[in-house]
């Protein structure tokens, strides 16, 4: 259509113009589609002596007039008021003269009567004939303004807002992305416009927000706060936390036009909530350490529920090495610069790998120079930290050039050694290495690192000043104790001596045979009732007594009383004591007791039995006159003495253990030696907290 064909056509009356009336008869206008339709906009023409030649549906609902009432009428005289008259004319013939095209704000007067402010845009036009018009384009000046402000609010909001925004076409192809979008992923927006999601995966886990965005084109429900972690191209270093909204957009007629991202950077919000968790586990495991490391006095079992706990949260790799000198409870030296010895106790891993090859095997010995981490540890007394471990670091780890190649292949990418310090004395190192934890250790793992190991140390110092006591005790005890009998005459003779494996410290039980003139021999089983080195030297004392009385060839009983006196003398100590003596001419064995568990007799053919002696008092007691008993005893007849380690319990009444006991002596078995080891199998466990002396003794057949 030209310029032409808005001049009304000849015969018309002013009031009607052909092609004018376009519009004027529709039945429903279109839905807004566009921005245009949004402010509604009106296009008026008017020809060179300014009646209206052109009339579109929206003048109409700007100005309230219909086309027919319009169309032809002198567009001044109609909407403008006589006091701006004047100025409109001489706008209107300025710009039909100079082609100058006008723009403002001015007011126009509706049909009701009411003065409205319109905003104008007015230009010439020129047909093909050479006549010119004046059009006119209006929009009404409050919704227009309105309009303006909205969309510079949103300019606003988008480019200076915080919250990363992206718009997208159904092909999820960016049209638009917010400077903090460009700040939050680190790429530029002009690396975004035109190119699809996929394409610039700033954010992870791409499958999650296309399938997303889809969901929404698809629903048009939004989805909100979805929370994606990861690590960004332009931060790969750490960890950050989104959350992203995604919304559908559509135009005001209800057509699709693609889909709004939002993202927000949660990631303080995140590591705090991450840190405080952190915290949480950390309490938890510090709780736990008090409760697993350090259940017993015994350092190896120390060391190893010292890596367990640690490998459970800390480290891929623990392993717990102690100075040798500090085992062996020897005085430390002043640190220096050379090399240290060092017992490997324990080595843990949380899964599967070559590095564990790379350390000590528990129980091994090695020597690390100066140079190494583990011996710097040690020195300083201070912890060793290579957060980000490199190539020339692994040969000051490693042991020799193979377990550095070993700890490559493994993928050692950090280390961590924290001194073992108790009561101010360095003991040893807890070394811990991360492979398939991808965060290196921080100064947070050090101080949790420390806490453990510091906890351990005391636990480790305590079960090597015990064992170390203990040993002594023992090899004490053991050295009290006679060495395996001789030929006696008449008697065949089996004897153990088994300490506590669950006790603080040694017993003072013990055994003695003792030959007498005339083949006599003295069989003695006693309990001094306490444990440790004064034990075992109070045992040694009462041994040495009893052998001397015994050379006196006295009763049983008075030998006991002898012993009495002397007890009475030791400060704070009851000794329970069996003392029989076997003369192999009669076949007789007279036997006292002093407070101690009856012996148990086994007859060739008979079930065993207990002794019934008179039980007597301890000695140390005092005063007490003890009785000697004669018991005839045949050839294959079998005597058992033992001290209460043997059969007491906690967990079982007296009786019960002694017929169990009998149980075990019913059935015929081979040698004593082998007897007195189901005895002990048998009888025992291997937490009991009493030691146990044990003598047998057979009567043999004459010759």
């Amino acid at each position: 259509m030209t310029a032409g064909s808005f001049r009304p056509a000849d015969g018309e009356s002013e009031e009607h113009g052909g092609y004018g009336d376009y519009g004027a008869h529709d039945a429903e206008p279109p839905r807004p589609t566009g921005l245009l339709d949004v402010l509604s906009v009106a296009a008026v023409v008017l020809d060179a002596d300014g009646r209206i030649v052109f009339w579109t549906p929206q003048a109409g609902e700007l100005f309230g007039y219909r086309a027919d009432e319009a169309l032809g009428k002198y567009a001044a005289r109609l909407f403008i008021h006589p006091e701006h008259l004047q100025a409109v004319m001489s706008l209107f013939a300025e710009v039909l003269e100079t082609g100058r095209s006008w723009a403002g704000a001015f007011p126009v007067r509706h049909k009701d009567g009411s003065t409205r402010l319109t905003e104008f845009r007015n230009m010439r036009l020129t047909d093909d004939l050479g006549d010119v018009y004046a059009l006119g384009i209006a929009a009404d000046h409050a919704l227009l303004e309105r309009v303006e402000t909205d969309l510079a609010l949103c300019e606003r909001l988008i480019n200076q807002s915080p919250i990363g925004l992206a718009l997208m076409d159904p092909d999820l192809r960016y049209r638009l992305v917010n400077p903090a979008l460009e700040r939050i992923d680190g790429i530029p927006a002009e690396d975004h416009i035109g190119r699809h999601l996929r394409e610039t995966p700033a954010l992870p886990d791409v499958d999650t927000v296309e399938s997303a965005l889809r969901q929404v084109l698809a629903t048009g429900t939004p989805l909100l706060d979805q929370y994606h972690v990861g690590r960004p191209p332009a931060d790969p270093d750490h960890e950050h936390a989104w959350s992203l909204s995604f919304y559908r957009l559509e135009d005001p007629g209800g057509r699709v036009l693609g889909a709004a991202t939002s993202v927000v950077d949660v990631s303080e919000r995140h590591r705090v909530a991450a840190e405080a968790d952190r915290a949480r586990r950390r309490l938890a495991l510090i709780a736990e350490a008090s409760a697993k490391v350090g259940t017993s006095l015994e350092v190896d079992l120390t060391a190893r529920e010292l890596a367990d706990i640690a490998t459970a949260e800390l480290a891929d790799v623990a392993a717990v090495d102690v100075l040798d000198a500090a085992l062996a409870c020897r005085r430390a030296r002043r640190p220096d610069n050379g090399p240290e010895l060092f017992r490997a106790l324990a080595l843990k891993a949380a899964h599967p790998t070559v590095a564990v090859s790379a350390a000590d095997a528990p129980g091994d010995l090695a020597a690390y120079d100066g140079d190494r981490l583990v011996t710097l540890c040690v020195h300083t007394a201070r912890p060793v930290l290579v957060e980000r471990v490199g190539r020339h670091d692994l040969p000051r780890i490693a042991r020799d050039a193979e377990a550095t190649a070993l700890l490559a292949r493994a993928g050692v990418h950090s280390y961590l050694a924290v001194p073992l310090i108790a009561h101010g004395e360095v003991l040893g190192v807890l070394d811990l290495k991360r492979t398939r934890n991808p965060v290196p250790f921080d100064r947070d793992d050090v101080l949790l690192a420390c806490e453990l190991a510091g906890r351990a140390a005391v636990a480790i110092d305590n079960a090597r000043w015990f064992q170390s006591v203990r040993n002594t005790s023992l090899t004490l005890q053991r050295s009290l104790l006679p060495d395996h009998p001789p030929h006696h005459p008449g008697l065949e003779l089996a004897s153990r001596y088994q300490p506590a494996q669950a006790t603080s410290e040694v017993g003072g039980d013990w055994y003695d045979v003792i030959p007498l003139g005339d083949d006599k021999t003295v069989l003695v089983v006693g309990d001094v009732m306490g444990n440790g080195i004064d034990a075992a030297a109070t045992m040694g004392r009462l041994r040495t007594a009893t052998c001397a009385y015994a050379d006196l060839d006295l009763d049983p009983g008075e030998v006991l009383q002898h012993l009495d006196k002397i007890t009475c003398d030791l400060e704070h100590y009851i000794v329970t004591c069996v003392y029989a003596v076997y003369d192999p001419a009669t076949r007789a064995c007279r036997i006292a007791n002093a407070g101690h568990m009856p012996p148990a007799l086994v007859r060739r053919g008979a079930a065993p039995t207990l002794l019934d002696l008179p039980a007597g008092a301890p000695l140390g007691v005092g005063g007490v006159a003890f009785e000697t008993t004669t018991v005839g005893l045949g050839p294959g007849d079998l005597l058992v003495l033992y001290t209460d380690g043997l059969v007491e319990t906690r967990h079982h009444p007296i009786d019960d253990r002694l017929d169990t006991l009998l149980g075990f002596l019913t059935e015929p078995h081979g040698s004593l030696e082998e007897t007195c080891d189901l005895l002990l199998h048998g009888l025992r466990h291997p937490d009991d907290h009493d030691d146990v002396a044990l003598l047998m003794a057979r009567i043999q057949d004459p010759p």
